[in-house]
């Protein structure tokens, strides 16, 4: 893999190896309030599934005082090694590893490859449009992506099997993916990505997360049978949507 990755001592061994057969390779891409409810319940479940996984987490982002009311870090410091030192500490028998480094089209080849479990938790949509783009490219890649406003988001599934869409891609009925205006936080400066974040609540972070592993768990057993669902927690709504590939 290319990148700075970055060993976590604790975790299980061969985490360094570019490839481990038989392995089911998943990379958490964004690591802030969703990804900070999602990936502990994630090793829970993987650690003692018997199964034998691999998780990459990647974020150029670091944690800061500010991002405490949404976001669990032990430390200060990146926030992709910082939360990969805690989960290795909690799940012994996980092979993980970090990339302190936001993802773009120069290394984007690098961290995602053919047959992987992509979470995606980003916040802006030009992160979306990038990746969405490569995995249409690609012949079998499982891509889970989440999002949210304060009150309300979705969750979205973008499944490549042998070459052909099973679900739509991100940006089919999302002209906001397609065609982003905003830019991926590679782009900004660090006084525009003060400026960029909008506030958000812990507890949408938290029904994105869940709903992104309800799909997770689905995919296990076989087709979910939609390929987005829209959450609204002050409603108490989760609605599944299915459209054409």
């Amino acid at each position: 893999m290319g990148g700075r990755v970055i060993r976590i001592p604790g975790a299980a061994p061969g985490e360094m190896e570019p490839q481990m057969g038989n392995t089911t390779e998943i990379k958490a891409i964004g690591i802030g309030g969703i990804g900070c409810a999602l990936l502990p319940f994630l090793c829970r479940y993987l650690q003692y599934s018997g199964e034998r996984t691999r998780l990459t987490l990647i974020d150029g982002d670091h944690f800061e005082r500010a991002n405490a009311p949404r976001q669990a870090f032990t430390r200060l410091g990146n926030k992709a090694e910082v939360k990969a030192r805690e989960l290795a500490q909690e799940f012994e028998g996980m092979s993980l590893r970090a990339v302190p480094e936001y993802l773009t089209a120069a290394n984007l080849h690098d961290l995602i490859r053919e047959g992987d479990i992509v979470f995606l938790m980003v916040d802006n949509h030009a992160s979306r449009h990038l990746v969405d783009g490569y995995a249409t490219a690609l012949r079998d890649l499982t891509l889970i992506s989440g999002g949210n406003d304060y009150e309300d988001g979705n969750v979205q599934l973008y499944l490549r099997r042998a070459g052909r869409d099973l679900t739509p891609s991100l940006g089919r009925y999302h002209p906001e993916i397609a065609q982003p205006s905003d830019r991926s936080p590679a782009e900004l400066s660090c006084e525009e990505l003060m400026a960029a974040g909008a506030p958000q609540l812990l507890f949408t972070n938290l029904m994105v997360a869940s709903l992104m592993l309800n799909a997770f768990y689905t995919l296990r057993l076989g087709s979910p049978g939609y390929g987005e669902v829209y959450l609204d927690i002050r409603q108490n709504l989760c609605r599944p949507v299915t459209r054409p590939g």
